[in-house]
C-alpha cells in the first residue's frame, strides 16, 4: 500500500511538525510554511500545482481558504484537517459530496480568550503610544506626545459575540469605558443577553440601530464579525469618515472586514487618530506592503500599530497540532474522526 502523503500549511513558526513526528513511518509528511494565496490566480495555480500529489491536508485555521474551485483540483485528497472548532474558508459541503471527511479540534482557552487578550494588548498599546514610544527612547529621545485615557469613553463593538462580549466587559469592569454595539441583524434584546451572559447587567451594550451613528459615536471601535462574501467590505469610506478624529480603530478578527484603500486613505491624511490592526486582507504582508513602508505618525498621518495576526498566537497552537495529529492518527487506524465539520 502506498504511503499517505500529507501536506502540512501556513505553519509558520514551524511549531506543527514535532506534534507529527511519532506518525512519520506511517505518512510522508512535508511542510509549507509560506502561504499562496488562492484569490491571486498566479498563487492559486501555484497551490493546486503544491497540493496535487498529497492525500491528507492540515490547514491553519484560515490561513488558506479551500474552495470548491481549488478542491477540485486536488484528486487525490481523501482528508482534509484543520486547527480549531470551524473553519469557514474551507467548502465542507462540497468536500462531503467528494466523500472528504473535514474535521478540527475540540480544545478551547480556559478564561478570557487569546484574542480577547491580543484585543486589549492593541487598544492599550495604540492608545498610550507604546510602540512609538519605545522606539524613540532607544533613539535617545523622550516624551513625545499625550495618550489618551480609556475611562470614560465609549467602545464600540462591531459584533457582540462571545469575543466582543468579553471585550465589552473588560471595557465597563477595568476601564469604566461605555459599551455600544453593531451588527446587521443586533437587537437590544440580543445585545442584553451577551451582557447577561458576561455576568453584566442587562442594557450595559447599547445595541445601536444606525451603523454610521455607531461609528461617529465610539472613540475605540473593535471589530469582532465574522468574515463572508456579505460582511467583506463592512467598514468603508463612509464608516470611516463617521468616525471621530480621535477615533482608534482595532481589528483582530480577519482584515478583509476593513475596505483596505480606504483605510490607507483616511491614515495617510490623518482621519482618525490612529488604528492596530493584526490581520490584513492579503497575508503574510508583502515586503512593499504600505503598511509596512509608510512613516505612520509622522506628517500628518495617524498612528499604525501593527502585529503578525497573534490573536489566536499563543500555546494553544501547540494543543489544537496535538488534536489533529491524533485525529489523523484515528483515520490511518481505520476509527471514527472526532470534530467532523461535514
Amino acid at each position: 500500500m502506498t504511503t499517505p502523503k500529507l501536506a502540512l500549511l501556513d505553519d509558520y513558526q514551524s511549531i506543527a511538525p514535532r506534534h507529527f513526528a511519532h506518525l512519520t513511518s506511517r505518512v510522508s509528511i512535508s511542510h509549507f510554511p509560506e502561504t499562496l494565496n488562492p484569490r491571486n490566480p498566479a498563487q492559486q495555480a501555484a497551490l493546486i500545482e503544491r497540493l496535487r500529489p498529497f492525500d491528507i491536508i492540515v490547514a491553519q485555521r484560515e490561513r488558506t481558504p479551500f474552495s470548491k474551485e481549488t478542491l477540485s483540483a486536488l484528486p487525490n485528497l481523501k482528508l482534509l484537517l484543520t486547527t480549531g472548532a470551524r473553519n469557514l474558508a474551507l467548502d465542507t459541503a462540497y468536500c462531503a459530496e467528494r466523500g472528504i471527511p473535514v474535521a478540527g479540534t475540540l480544545s478551547r482557552p480556559v478564561g478570557v480568550h487569546s484574542a480577547v487578550q491580543h484585543t486589549w494588548a492593541l487598544i492599550l498599546a495604540v492608545a498610550r503610544h507604546v510602540a512609538r514610544d519605545d522606539a524613540a527612547i532607544k533613539r535617545g529621545e523622550w516624551q513625545g506626545s499625550l495618550g489618551q485615557t480609556l475611562a470614560g469613553k465609549t467602545l464600540g463593538l462591531l459584533g457582540v459575540g462571545k469575543l466582543g462580549a468579553q471585550v465589552g466587559r473588560i471595557a465597563i469592569q477595568g476601564f469604566g469605558m461605555s459599551v455600544i454595539a453593531w451588527s446587521t441583524n443586533l437587537t437590544q434584546e440580543k445585545a442584553d443577553e451577551q451582557a447577561v451572559a458576561m455576568g453584566l447587567p442587562a442594557g450595559s451594550f447599547v445595541a445601536v440601530k444606525e451603523k454610521l451613528g455607531f461609528f461617529g459615536q465610539a472613540d475605540v471601535v473593535s471589530l469582532h464579525n465574522v468574515l463572508s462574501e456579505r460582511s467583506r467590505g463592512i467598514v468603508g469610506r463612509e464608516e470611516l469618515r463617521a468616525m471621530k478624529r480621535t477615533g482608534l480603530l482595532v481589528n483582530t478578527s480577519r482584515g478583509p472586514l476593513v475596505d483596505e484603500a480606504a483605510l490607507l486613505e483616511t491614515l495617510e491624511t490623518g482621519g482618525i487618530a490612529g488604528v492596530a490592526l493584526d490581520v490584513f486582507e492579503t497575508e503574510p504582508l508583502a515586503g512593499e506592503s504600505p503598511w509596512r513602508t509608510t512613516k505612520w505618525g509622522t506628517e500628518g498621518r495617524s498612528e499604525v500599530l501593527l502585529t503578525p495576526h497573534m490573536g489566536y498566537g499563543d500555546e494553544q497552537i501547540h494543543g489544537w497540532y496535538a488534536e489533529v495529529a491524533e485525529n489523523l492518527e484515528r483515520w490511518l487506524d481505520g476509527k471514527e474522526l472526532t470534530v467532523r465539520l461535514n
